[in-house]
This record gives structure tokens, C-alpha cells and sequence, in this order.
């Protein structure tokens, strides 16, 4: 609508003072959402290509290679000045490399004069050295996940994303912004729609330190839950399993964070086919799956070992055919446009984004 006034002085003072606050809101604007840059370190580039084909935007350029004394060489190969940028990293395969690799790049962007970087990290490496437990309390054992955090931020990195964190009270070791998604709502998609037979199921936790999980998930299918009693007499071994819930003529899915070398899955589920259960599934965030993992995995009784692809899994489905895989790419590429939008993302917690 014009400005209208029957001095012509005042009118164009007006019009003047209106592009100027115009102008201010394009540069509020602007500076709130920057250009949007994502970049792929080696862990994982199949997840990295997933993310930026659901936000309908390229991969950015970037090289990053070894010298010969096996010093990581990163070079962002396109600007980055103002931008929003994002690294997409998972804590897997040869983790201490993968976590420099993503400490430099960051680094290398973040002096670059990029205007935010969000490292996102589906699998935090380290996550299970968080505290000093009673066993270890004497031996002066470290907590690393405190000191990756420690890294990350000094790296400068802005923000974090992640998924199920094997200990939620990580995200207090940052001082920096953590997003850490949650991945039951696609393994409640998953259980309704794989399951035939799933109302009559009850979900077990292998440990008492996910029975906050599984009750979660129990209650919003409406079924039981159990959990097992576990007691180590070292890490990857298992002293002894108490089964505590009633499995019997039941279908058991076991649900957990992570899987590494099976040992406490594969011990829980023969536990609960003795207790009766009909058919035993696990639902595991991260598949690790180190050392004799697939072995273990293709001679239990699983009819099933679903993972989603925080950590990459092709190898681990040619070897084992029991294992099946959840995409949870729209996940952290919903969160990753959340995120740039200034939007909330707390919408991920309890729903799939389609």
C-alpha cells in the first residue's frame, strides 16, 4: 500500500523509515539462517548422502587423505564464510581416527569463518566411559566421554547431535547446545508394522540401566516389560542374569542402546527361551557388532537383530542375514533442518518424520 501524505517531505521520510526496517528484518533474518553447507567425514558417507538427499541439497565438497606418517590431511573444498555448516561423523570403525578427522574438520571450518558448525555424531564414541563405576573407582580409570566433549568444544564446534547416548547426563559434560535424539519412535514404526503378533509381546531390557528405555516403549504399545538382572566380573563378560518378569508363552524383544560383542544379547536371549518366551527379537540402536558379534548373532535363537544405520551396516547384513536395518536418515535430516530454521525439534522425540 502506498504511503500516502499531503507533504511530499513526510511521505518520503515514511517510505524511507519502511526500507529501512525492511532491510533490517532481511539482515535479522540472514543472520539467523545462513546458507546451509553439509560435509561427510569417511565413517559414514552413505548416512551423510542420505541426510542432504532428504534436505534436497548437494554434499559439500570436501578431501580428506592420510600423509605417509598417517597424519589426517582434511581440505574443505568449497567456502564456508557465514555459513551453516554441518559434519556429519558417526563414532565407528577406526574410531580414534574418524573422531580427529571430525575434530579437524571442524577446526579447518570454523577458522574458515563459518558462522555455526554443528557436528553431528549418531554414534558418540566413548559414550560408555562415562563415570567411574565400583569396579573401576580404584583403578583410576578415566572418563572419556567427558574428555571427547572437552574436545569437541575446544575443536569449535557450536552444536551437537546425536542419538541415544549410552548416558543421557553426557549432554551435562558440553556447554554447548546438545540435541540428542531419540530412536524409539522408528522402532515402534518398525514393531507394529513387522510384528504381526506384537500385542501379545513384552519388552525386556538386557540390564537394569535401560529399564527408563523399555518402560517407555511397553507403555506406549500398552504391553509388559521385564528386565534382566546382570552382573559383570569384567567389561564384555558376564558373571550372572536374573530374569525378573514373566516371558512365558510370550514374543520377547530385547531393546538396548548398543551391541558390541553380542555376549550379554545372546546370554539374555537363551535366559528368556528357558523362561518360556515363543520368539525372541533384539532392537539395538547401535550395532556395533566387534569380534566374534556375528558368529554369537547366527547361532542364538533371534528371529531377528534389527539396528538402525548409525553405525554402517552392509557388511554386518552380507555376513548375517538375521540382522535387518532401520533408516533413521530423515531423523537426523529433520533435525538438521530444525536446526537451521531456528525451529524445535523436540517434535523428533515421539515421532517419525515422513
Amino acid at each position: 500500500m502506498p504511503v500516502r501524505s499531503a507533504n511530499p517531505i513526510r511521505a518520503r521520510s515514511l517510505i524511507r523509515d519502511n526500507l529501512e526496517k525492511q532491510a533490517g528484518c532481511l539482515n535479522l533474518i540472514h543472520s539467523r539462517m545462513p546458507n546451509i553447507k553439509v560435509f561427510s567425514g569417511t565413517s559414514h558417507p552413505d548416512l551423510a548422502q542420505r541426510i542432504v538427499d532428504r534436505l534436497g541439497i548437494d554434499l559439500g565438497k570436501v578431501v580428506t587423505k592420510k600423509f605417509s606418517n598417517l597424519e589426517t590431511c582434511v581440505e574443505i573444498g568449497e567456502s564456508v564464510r557465514g555459513e551453516d555448516v554441518y559434519i556429519v561423523q558417526s563414532g565407528s570403525g577406526e574410531i580414534n581416527d574418524n573422531l580427529m578427522e571430525l575434530l579437524i574438520m571442524i577446526n579447518a571450518c570454523k577458522i574458515a569463518s563459518a558462522s555455526r558448525v554443528t557436528a553431528v555424531i549418531p554414534c558418540f564414541p566413548y559414550a560408555r566411559q562415562d563415570k567411574k563405576d565400583k569396579v573401576n573407582a580404584q583403578s583410576r580409570a578415566p572418563i572419556s566421554a567427558k574428555l571427547v566433549a572437552n574436545m569437541l568444544s575446544v575443536a569449535g564446534a557450536d552444536h551437537i547431535i546425536t542419538m541415544d547416548l549410552h548416558a543421557s547426563q553426557i549432554q551435562g559434560f558440553f556447554d554447548i547446545p546438545v540435541d540428542n535424539l531419540y530412536a524409539e519412535p522408528a522402532v515402534l514404526k518398525w514393531i507394529k508394522e513387522n510384528i504381526p503378533e506384537w500385542k501379545n509381546s513384552i519388552i525386556v531390557s538386557p540390564d537394569a540401566g535401560g529399564a527408563k528405555r523399555v518402560t517407555s516403549i511397553a507403555d506406549r504399545l500398552n504391553v509388559e516389560f521385564a528386565l534382566i538382572h546382570k552382573e559383570r566380573k569384567k567389561a564384555n563378560e558376564v558373571a550372572s542374569m536374573v530374569l525378573v518378569g514373566d516371558v512365558k508363552d510370550k514374543i520377547a524383544i530385547l531393546v538396548d542402546d548398543m551391541a558390541d560383542t553380542c555376549g550379554t544379547i545372546v546370554h539374555a536371549a537363551d535366559r528368556l527361551v528357558e523362561a518360556g518366551a515363543t520368539k525372541v527379537y533384539a532392537i539395538l540402536t547401535h550395532g556395533i557388532f566387534s569380534g566374534p558379534a556375528i558368529s554369537r548373532i547366527n547361532n542364538a535363537c533371534f528371529e531377528a537383530v534389527v539396528v538402525t544405520n548409525t553405525i554402517p551396516q552392509d557388511g554386518h547384513m552380507r555376513d548375517c542375514p538375521k540382522i535387518q536395518c532401520i533408516d533413521v536418515s530423515m531423523m537426523f535430516a529433520e533435525a538438521v533442518r530444525r536446526t537451521h530454521n531456528g525451529e524445535s525439534v523436540s517434535y523428533l522425540f515421539s515421532n517419525v518424520p515422513y
